[in-house]
């Protein structure tokens, strides 16, 4: 379960857009645009590496880098097309580039390559361009038809007329993923992963699959496109000689080259089943290559590469493709390692009901890494933290994975200095206080807690569907893993551990997590429009329910103060207490297969926005010019050959601008056709 602490993501820092000089301190910020903003980070440690090492972070990254076209298609249908008629017309446009329409198609081309398509990354609904109709078309017929991607024998003007209502009509694929209740998710979706399918037949399809008394059931549906031919369902599937063939094909190349560097056999033996799962698209293959995975624990360079989240389902069970390749930071795994090696306390000792907790906590691992490369759905917005595997029957004989990406967080963090968020929305200098001391401290415990324990914690009772809380699953999980953060960051064993610096240092991390859950975070919805995605809702059904269940007490109040709105807390040991109920009841929700109060619960608190509090935190935020998310630039590897042609060392470069990684990207690594 990849997740995304949020939190960091909303506290953008100045605006530059000097690229590293010599001698010069790293610019984490290179550039802004639209509701976005683009850092660098830096790949410490990688240059004391052994070659061997290096080699195998470079063959990796490369076969990272052959995917990303996957995206696009998984994310819409028309995404490549649209991808690549924008770079022809960028690249080869001979007018006046500093026209409003010129430079609004750049900065919506930039989007597309930000979100890997044509939905926000986040918010999932269609951008508007902001240039005009008839200047897009006047650019399609004005340069060779040869660069447009043109089906044999499609006229430019028949092209205008296919593609010009998907950009511009609002109507037309509105959203890559809707989860409105009550509607039909599937034929509602933008999204790639179904074709003349509705939602009640997907589900029947899949459920039909299922044996209830399967102990170890594969992931039914992830790896496919399901697709209504001749009136019957059938499913095609992402695989070496299937569909996405060409990209999976590249993919293996480097997969095989990468071998050739492996450190010992554990991660030999990773990549040969990821191969085989490649070449078969068989899910017992998938289950085999996750196991093979988590008891890879030894290794310094690690990686993801395939089919891993649904959060771009709407019924959560088609996987989005990435990849990350990255190392181990030895230093700060001290820290995880700690966690984890006190896993089976932490599950005794949770508020949850004895029967949905784990007897045994097993195979459970955390480090702290440094991301090298970020391709795919990780890519240009990622995560900071990962747990995986997603089986549960995996994660409960074997145990899972878990990683905090160190480097990325320190590049948020030094992205938000001085930034003035905490001087405009934390109530009082007591607050901001704790924050500057022991915010980041707290946060990245957090999030090892969250990641390390919480999605690792629990069961489910037997019998029941991993599926069962359908499109409530995603936020429910999420919910249940802060939550199981959220407890434990005030307990004294944290202190006794040397995981804190002092009993109070907690406190940082339930006031931004609670003026997050309740305020901050809606400055990335547009006013007038509800909460859609699943991370954003957990937090507000966290922030909301522990709210109304504490108002009688005044455990957290809103207050006003010059007309403006401020989170308060009056009593951070009951908050705890109300965290500490809440996941005895979110475990209980997810342990059962409760749909029903997943339903409740995320209708009445998670999705609803107050309007007049909306509209004040979006106006005090755009006053200090920031935005709400980020994505990253990736460094550059190059490896230096002697003249016999053998890779001597890898270098590493952060020189590259955003758009000319894009279309670096999109020039070397276009393996599939326009449509799929």
């Amino acid at each position: 379960m990849v997740t995304v602490k949020r939190s960091l993501l909303s506290r953008p820092g100045a605006l530059s857009s000097e690229d590293k000089a010599d001698n010069a301190p790293f610019k984490y910020v290179a550039e802004q645009f639209a509701d976005l903003q683009l850092l660098r980070y830096q790949v410490p440690g990688f240059e004391q590496l052994s070659l061997q090492q290096k080699k195998l972070i470079y063959n990796l990254s490369q076969a990272a880098l052959e995917g990303r076209d996957i995206i696009y298609d998984q994310n819409g249908r028309y995404n490549l097309v649209i991808r690549r008629l924008l770079e022809a017309v960028y690249i080869h446009f001979k007018g006046d580039r500093t026209t409003e329409n010129f430079k609004n198609l750049e900065i919506y081309l930039k989007r597309v390559w930000f979100s890997n398509g044509i939905h926000h990354h986040y918010a999932t609904d269609k951008f508007v361009p902001g240039f005009t109709p008839d200047f897009l078309a006047q650019q399609l017929h004005a340069i060779d038809a040869a660069l447009l991607p043109l089906e044999r024998g499609q006229t430019v003007d028949a092209f205008c007329a296919e593609i010009l209502p998907v950009l511009f009509d609002p109507t037309l694929f509105a959203k890559r993923v809707n989860q409105a209740n009550g509607e039909d998710v599937i034929l509602t979706s933008a999204c790639n992963y179904y074709a003349g399918v509705t939602q009640q037949e997907a589900e029947d399809f899949y459920a039909a699959m299922k044996n209830p008394t399967d102990a170890s059931p594969v992931m039914y549906g992830m790896n496919s496109r399901l697709v209504k031919e001749d009136g019957k369902l059938v499913e095609y599937k992402w695989v070496a000689d299937g569909l996405y063939g060409k990209a999976i094909q590249r993919i293996l190349f480097w997969l095989q080259k990468a071998k050739e560097n492996v450190e010992n056999d554990s991660q030999k033996e990773v990549i040969d089943q990821l191969i085989l799962f490649y070449q078969t698209g068989d899910l017992s293959v998938f289950d085999a290559y996750s196991i093979a995975w988590v008891k890879d624990v030894h290794s310094r360079v690690d990686f993801v590469n395939g089919f891993i989240e649904s959060y771009g389902d709407p019924l959560g069970l088609k996987s989005s493709w990435e990849s990350i390749v990255n190392f181990k930071d030895i230093e700060a795994t001290k820290r995880t390692e700690l966690i984890s090696s006190n896993a089976q306390w932490f599950e005794q000792n949770s508020p949850v009901a004895a029967p949905f907790k784990k007897e045994k906590v097993k195979g459970v691992t955390a480090k702290v890494i440094t991301a090298a490369i970020l391709s795919g759905d990780l890519s240009p917005a990622t995560a900071i933290g990962i747990n995986l595997p997603n089986s549960n029957w995996i994660r409960a004989e074997y145990g899972s994975k878990s990683v905090s990406i160190g480097n990325l967080t320190n590049a948020y963090h030094e992205a938000g200095k001085g930034d003035g968020f905490l001087e405009e929305f934390v109530y009082s200098d007591v607050e901001r206080h704790l924050i500057k001391q022991y915010g980041a401290i707290v946060d990245n415990l957090h999030t090892d807690l969250h990641e390390c324990l919480g999605h690792g914690s629990g069961k489910l009772l037997p019998g029941v569907d991993p599926d069962a809380l359908k499109t409530y699953g995603a936020t429910i999980e999420e919910a249940r893993a802060d939550l199981f953060g959220l407890y434990y960051l005030p307990d004294a064993r944290l202190v006794e551990l040397g995981l804190t610096p002092t009993a109070d240092a907690y406190k940082a991390e339930y006031y931004t997590f609670m003026m997050n859950g309740l305020m901050t975070q809606l400055t990335r919805i547009k006013i007038g429009q509800q909460i859609e995605e699943s991370h954003m809702r957990d937090r507000q059904l966290i922030a909301r329910w522990v709210f109304t269940k504490g108002a009688a007490d005044q455990v957290v109040e809103l207050k006003k103060r010059e007309g403006k709105s401020y989170v308060v807390i009056n009593d951070y040991q009951k908050l705890r207490t109300l965290f500490g109920e809440f996941l005895a009841e979110i475990q209980r929700v997810k342990s059962e297969g409760d749909l029903d109060t997943a339903r409740q619960l995320v209708e009445h608190y998670a999705i609803a926005v107050n309007p007049v509090l909306h509209q004040e935190v979006v106006e005090r935020y755009e006053q200090l010019h920031l935005v709400p998310y980020k994505g990253f630039i990736n460094p550059v590897y190059t490896p230096v050959k002697n003249e016999k042609g053998e890779i001597v060392d890898v270098t590493i470069s952060y020189a590259e601008t955003y758009s000319e990684q894009m279309l670096r990207y999109s020039r070397d690594y276009s393996n599939l056709p326009s449509r799929n």
